[in-house]
Protein backbone atom coordinates (compact mmCIF):
# COMPACT_ATOMS: atom_id res chain seq x y z
CA UNK A 1 0.00 0.00 0.00
CA UNK A 2 1.35 3.43 -0.87
CA UNK A 3 1.93 6.23 1.62
CA UNK A 4 -0.96 8.21 0.15
CA UNK A 5 -3.33 5.22 0.45
CA UNK A 6 -2.32 4.68 4.07
CA UNK A 7 -2.94 8.37 4.81
CA UNK A 8 -6.36 8.11 3.19
CA UNK A 9 -7.14 4.97 5.21
CA UNK A 10 -6.16 6.64 8.47
CA UNK A 11 -8.15 9.75 7.58
CA UNK A 12 -11.16 7.63 6.65
CA UNK A 13 -10.91 5.90 10.02
CA UNK A 14 -11.15 9.24 11.81
CA UNK A 15 -14.06 10.26 9.56
CA UNK A 16 -15.89 7.06 10.49
CA UNK A 17 -15.19 7.40 14.23
CA UNK A 18 -16.24 11.04 14.28
CA UNK A 19 -19.27 10.30 12.13
CA UNK A 20 -20.19 7.42 14.42
CA UNK A 21 -20.03 9.75 17.42
CA UNK A 22 -22.47 12.11 15.72
CA UNK A 23 -24.78 9.21 14.82
CA UNK A 24 -24.83 8.05 18.45
CA UNK A 25 -25.55 11.64 19.47
CA UNK A 26 -28.45 11.78 16.99
CA UNK A 27 -29.86 8.64 18.64
CA UNK A 28 -29.90 10.36 22.04
CA UNK A 29 -26.45 9.51 23.45
CA UNK A 30 -25.40 13.02 24.42
CA UNK A 31 -21.62 13.42 24.74
CA UNK A 32 -19.94 14.18 28.03
CA UNK A 33 -16.96 16.50 28.36
CA UNK A 34 -14.40 13.73 27.74
CA UNK A 35 -16.35 12.51 24.72
CA UNK A 36 -16.07 15.98 23.22
CA UNK A 37 -12.34 16.07 23.99
CA UNK A 38 -11.93 12.86 21.98
CA UNK A 39 -13.56 14.40 18.90
CA UNK A 40 -11.16 17.29 18.32
CA UNK A 41 -8.07 15.19 17.53
CA UNK A 42 -10.09 13.23 14.97
CA UNK A 43 -11.01 16.50 13.28
CA UNK A 44 -7.32 17.44 13.20
CA UNK A 45 -6.39 14.02 11.74
CA UNK A 46 -9.01 14.48 9.02
CA UNK A 47 -7.54 17.85 8.07
CA UNK A 48 -4.02 16.40 8.04
CA UNK A 49 -5.21 13.49 5.87
CA UNK A 50 -6.74 15.99 3.47
CA UNK A 51 -3.43 17.81 3.27
CA UNK A 52 -1.68 14.47 2.79
CA UNK A 53 -3.55 13.98 -0.46
CA UNK A 54 -2.17 17.28 -1.74
CA UNK A 55 1.24 17.42 -0.07
CA UNK A 56 3.70 14.56 -0.23
CA UNK A 57 6.06 15.75 2.50
CA UNK A 58 7.33 12.86 4.64
CA UNK A 59 6.67 14.73 7.90
CA UNK A 60 2.92 14.93 7.32
CA UNK A 61 2.09 11.34 8.35
CA UNK A 62 4.02 11.84 11.59
CA UNK A 63 1.82 14.88 12.22
CA UNK A 64 -1.23 12.69 11.60
CA UNK A 65 -0.09 10.11 14.12
CA UNK A 66 -0.08 12.72 16.90
CA UNK A 67 -3.84 13.45 16.98
CA UNK A 68 -4.66 9.75 16.49
CA UNK A 69 -2.52 8.79 19.48
CA UNK A 70 -3.85 11.77 21.46
CA UNK A 71 -7.50 10.78 21.04
CA UNK A 72 -6.52 7.20 21.86
CA UNK A 73 -4.92 8.37 25.11
CA UNK A 74 -7.97 10.45 25.99
CA UNK A 75 -10.10 7.37 25.27
CA UNK A 76 -8.00 5.28 27.67
CA UNK A 77 -8.34 7.97 30.33
CA UNK A 78 -12.10 8.18 29.74
CA UNK A 79 -12.52 4.40 29.89
CA UNK A 80 -10.61 4.42 33.19
CA UNK A 81 -12.95 7.09 34.54
CA UNK A 82 -15.94 4.98 33.45
CA UNK A 83 -14.51 1.93 35.21
CA UNK A 84 -13.83 4.03 38.35
CA UNK A 85 -10.08 3.29 38.13
CA UNK A 86 -9.39 7.00 38.61
CA UNK A 87 -11.35 10.21 38.85
CA UNK A 88 -12.21 12.31 35.86
CA UNK A 89 -12.60 16.07 35.64
CA UNK A 90 -14.70 17.39 38.50
CA UNK A 91 -17.01 19.05 35.99
CA UNK A 92 -18.28 15.73 34.64
CA UNK A 93 -18.19 13.26 37.52
CA UNK A 94 -20.06 13.19 40.78
CA UNK A 95 -18.23 14.89 43.59
CA UNK A 96 -18.13 14.13 47.31
CA UNK A 97 -21.18 15.03 49.33
CA UNK A 98 -19.73 14.89 52.85
CA UNK A 99 -19.29 18.12 54.76
CA UNK A 100 -21.61 20.18 52.58
CA UNK A 101 -24.50 22.18 53.92
CA UNK A 102 -27.91 21.67 52.37
CA UNK A 103 -27.52 24.90 50.39
CA UNK A 104 -24.03 23.93 49.16
CA UNK A 105 -25.29 20.50 48.17
CA UNK A 106 -28.24 22.03 46.31
CA UNK A 107 -25.92 24.44 44.50
CA UNK A 108 -23.64 21.51 43.54
CA UNK A 109 -26.61 19.54 42.21
CA UNK A 110 -27.97 22.49 40.23
CA UNK A 111 -24.54 23.29 38.78
CA UNK A 112 -23.78 19.67 37.85
CA UNK A 113 -23.84 18.82 34.14
CA UNK A 114 -26.46 16.39 32.92
CA UNK A 115 -24.03 14.03 31.19
CA UNK A 116 -21.53 12.31 33.44
CA UNK A 117 -18.15 11.01 32.28
CA UNK A 118 -18.07 8.20 34.82
CA UNK A 119 -21.08 6.31 33.47
CA UNK A 120 -21.08 3.91 30.52
CA UNK A 121 -24.09 4.71 28.33
CA UNK A 122 -23.33 2.00 25.71
CA UNK A 123 -20.90 -0.87 25.30
CA UNK A 124 -20.18 -3.69 22.86
CA UNK A 125 -18.48 -6.90 24.04
CA UNK A 126 -17.86 -5.20 27.39
CA UNK A 127 -15.98 -2.28 25.82
CA UNK A 128 -17.45 1.23 26.10
CA UNK A 129 -17.50 3.82 23.33
CA UNK A 130 -14.46 5.46 24.93
CA UNK A 131 -12.67 2.11 24.95
CA UNK A 132 -13.49 1.46 21.30
CA UNK A 133 -12.28 4.93 20.41
CA UNK A 134 -8.99 4.21 22.17
CA UNK A 135 -8.46 0.84 20.47
CA UNK A 136 -9.33 2.04 16.98
CA UNK A 137 -7.46 5.33 17.38
CA UNK A 138 -4.24 3.55 18.37
CA UNK A 139 -4.68 1.33 15.28
CA UNK A 140 -5.08 4.50 13.21
CA UNK A 141 -1.93 5.93 14.80
CA UNK A 142 -0.12 2.77 13.70
CA UNK A 143 -1.39 3.28 10.15
CA UNK A 144 -0.10 6.86 10.25
CA UNK A 145 3.31 5.56 11.38
CA UNK A 146 3.29 2.98 8.58
CA UNK A 147 2.60 5.81 6.13
CA UNK A 148 5.45 7.84 7.59
CA UNK A 149 7.91 4.99 7.20
CA UNK A 150 6.98 4.18 3.60
CA UNK A 151 9.51 5.24 1.03
CA UNK A 152 6.93 6.28 -1.55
Amino acid sequence: MTRKNLILLAGLGSVLLLGGAFVFQAFGYAPCKLCLWQRWPHAAAIVIAGLGVLITHRLLPWLGAVPAATTGAIGVFHAGVEQKWWEGPTTCTSGPVGGLSADELMNQILAAPLIRCDEIPWSLFGVSMAGWNALISFALAAIWVMAATRRV
